[in-house]
Order: C-alpha cells, then sequence, then structure tokens
C-alpha cells in the first residue's frame, strides 16, 4: 500500500505551480475537489503529501490539504526550515523572516500540513517548506492544535473490518478576521499579515466531517473540542467552497472518532 502511494503522489508532484484560476484541479490530497474561491492570483502548488494555495500578497497558504494513512505517519524528525523554491522572493517569507519571533513575540512556525503526520514517507522535509508554515501564537501550536493533529494520527492508525486501510482527508488555512500587527515579526521585511484565527476541516470518503475555528489567541489550557463549528461556518467565514465536486452535502459527524463525543456545534448566525 505505502508503494502504491508514492507512486500516485510522484505522478501528481510532476506539475508546476498552477494558476489558481484553471479549472478542476485534480490531487490525491482532496476529496471531492479542490477548495475554490480563493484570489487567482494565488499560486497554487502539488507535492507528494500536500497541495496548497499560497497567496501572494499575505504571504500564506491561503488554503493546504493533505490525506494521511497509517503508512503515512511516523515518529517526527529535525526541522530544516527553507522558503519555497517554487516561489519568487517576494511571494513567500525566508527562514530568517521568523528569526527572534519564538522569544519576543511567543510565535511559532506553525504548520499546516504537520510534519509527524508525514514522517513515515521520504517527503516529511517538504512540510518544512515556508509556504506550509503560518506565524502561529505558541499557546495554539503547541497545545490544542497540536492535540487535535495528534488525534488525526490516532484516527488512521485505528482499522476496522468494514474499513481496514483508513484515509484521513484535512483541509486548513488561516482567517483574516480582525487587524493584527501588520509586520508581526521582528525580522519579517516582507509585507504579510498575521492572522487571526485558523481553520480545519476533517473529512472521509463516506461522509463524515468534523470541522473546527481556532482563534490565534487561543489559550493554552483550552480543548480543541470547544473549538468544534459547522462546516458552513468554515465555508463562509473563509469565502471559500471546500468541496466544490460534492453533489449532496449530507454528512454525519466525523468528531465522535476524535474525541469529542459531547463538543457543541456552533450555530450560524440568524
Amino acid at each position: 500500500m505505502k508503494r502504491l502511494f508514492l507512486i500516485l503522489a510522484v505522478t501528481v508532484s510532476a506539475l508546476p505551480a498552477i494558476a489558481q484560476d484553471r479549472a478542476e484541479l485534480h490531487t490525491l490530497h482532496c476529496l471531492n475537489g479542490c477548495p475554490t474561491g480563493a484570489s487567482a492570483t494565488n499560486d497554487v502548488i502539488v507535492r507528494e503529501i500536500y497541495t496548497l494555495s499560497s497567496n501572494d500578497r499575505r504571504k500564506f497558504a491561503d488554503w493546504v490539504a493533505y490525506r494521511i494513512t497509517s503508512d503515512t505517519v511516523g515518529t517526527s524528525g529535525g526541522r530544516r526550515w527553507q522558503a519555497d523554491p517554487w516561489l519568487s522572493e517576494a511571494e513567500t517569507l525566508e527562514p530568517n523572516d521568523y528569526d527572534d519571533a519564538p522569544g519576543t513575540l511567543q510565535i511559532d512556525r506553525g504548520h499546516q500540513a504537520p510534519l509527524a503526520a508525514f514522517s513515515g514517507t521520504p517527503f516529511a522535509e517538504d512540510t518544512n517548506i515556508l509556504s506550509n508554515i503560518t506565524p502561529q501564537r505558541s499557546a495554539l501550536n503547541q497545545a490544542s492544535w497540536q492535540y487535535l493533529e495528534a488525534q488525526e494520527r490516532r484516527f488512521v492508525a485505528r482499522p476496522s473490518p468494514d474499513d481496514p486501510v483508513r484515509t484521513l482527508y484535512v483541509l486548513t488555512g488561516p482567517l483574516y478576521e480582525r487587524m493584527m500587527p501588520s509586520m508581526p515579526m521582528p525580522n519579517g521585511y516582507e509585507r504579510h499579515r498575521l492572522p487571526s484565527a485558523y481553520w480545519k476541516v476533517l473529512a472521509t470518503s463516506d461522509g463524515r466531517v468534523a470541522a473546527f475555528i481556532f482563534d490565534q489567541d487561543t489559550p493554552r489550557s483550552a480543548s480543541y473540542c470547544t473549538m468544534r463549528t459547522t462546516l458552513e461556518e468554515v465555508e463562509i467565514r473563509a469565502d471559500l467552497e471546500l468541496f466544490p465536486r460534492l453533489q449532496a452535502r449530507a454528512f454525519s459527524d466525523l468528531s465522535p472518532d476524535l474525541g469529542c463525543v459531547s463538543a457543541p456545534v456552533t450555530p450560524l448566525p440568524e
């Protein structure tokens, strides 16, 4: 199974950066189509372990899609940060832009496609490319965000007779709903914008979905289950259609499989 995954993924990765306005991007990482609605000037980059849509103005991905199984998961290794070689210097940040940010502003280099989810593949280093990274508050990155990532790995590690090779599809990205410091990092010389929140939607091919929104200032003590919301809420606030080729939008709840048996669902405003 791992060999099949790698062969298919390498075929996908042969594509260059793709213009956002091209119709129907097909990759292994997107379930029922990749998100639509992002800026037409974005660069869509397809790699072996994720696909993302990089926003030239904000310098961060508007969305990242990835697909994990028990074969892709492993023990996290080292982090060697690098600028995205498929983007120009004006379109992305460089590693030294993050210098001093953890100590002075309590900001981490926050993975969108997580390192541990792909440490079982030869491509784990690609998660450290900065187009997959955003400035994320340490209290969020090191606590509730990380705990949800751990639940993703636990989910695919629990096969069943009806689902012997569990596959989880994940979409994630930032929100910019209130003004944050325009230059949040001491050495961030390119113009960029700090996200005010993050969203994440997890889905399976049999129609189960769980959606979450995390404020950038989420306290370290917060439970990721209290961040649960609806798919519609995420799509409205992110201004994206996340499953554009899906015919019927009737989902069952995936969150009990992620440890959120009694988590509340935030309703859409009337």
